[in-house]
């Protein structure tokens, strides 16, 4: 509700990422950006924080108000649990890439495909900012020490930063 008396535009936000094999799928989200962001990012290209095919900015502009308060709460995520019911993405593994930055990834990146994408990650969890190639290689530590105790943990040290409002957005 809060999203459409906000602002213009649908509730949800979908877009294509790449998910198992890096084939597409529609991720599910509530709206946190304006309607036109996806027209406006090839203009922020240049304050890109992020290197490698990932694009990230701290304070982008087109975020509306309700939705910096969605993302810092992870609420605006929860529509991706229907993405993990219907088996496009998982509890924990690597994060889904929109399929226009998953298209840049190189060579031994693409490893990151072998599995099924998540809701949190190694990344997501530590909430630290690191280079793109240390977060596919933190995907791929994930991927060749996968356990349930891992998952388990990681599924706390997420929830933990979702309670303390300190989850990377």
């Amino acid at each position: 509700i809060l999203v459409k008396s906000t602002s213009r535009g649908p509730i949800l936000f979908t877009q294509p990422r790449a998910g198992l094999g890096g084939g597409p799928f529609v991720l599910y989200k509530f709206r946190t950006m304006c309607v036109d962001a996806e027209e406006r990012k090839a203009g922020l290209m240049a304050k890109n924080e992020q290197d490698g095919p990932a694009f990230k900015i701290k304070h982008d502009p087109r975020i509306t108000p309700i939705g910096r308060i969605l993302r810092k709460s992870c609420i605006d995520e929860l529509p991706q649990l229907v993405n993990v019911l219907k088996g496009d993405m998982t509890i924990v593994g690597p994060r889904p890439l929109p399929c226009s930055e998953a298209d840049q990834v190189e060579g031994w990146q693409r490893r990151r495909f072998d599995v099924t994408p998540d809701l949190t990650c190694t990344w997501q969890a530590s909430a630290r900012r690191v280079t793109f190639a240390e977060w596919v290689r933190l995907d791929i530590r994930y991927l060749k020490n996968r356990t349930l105790g891992n998952d388990i943990q990681l599924i706390w040290r997420t929830f933990l930063k979702v309670v303390l409002f300190r989850a990377s957005s």
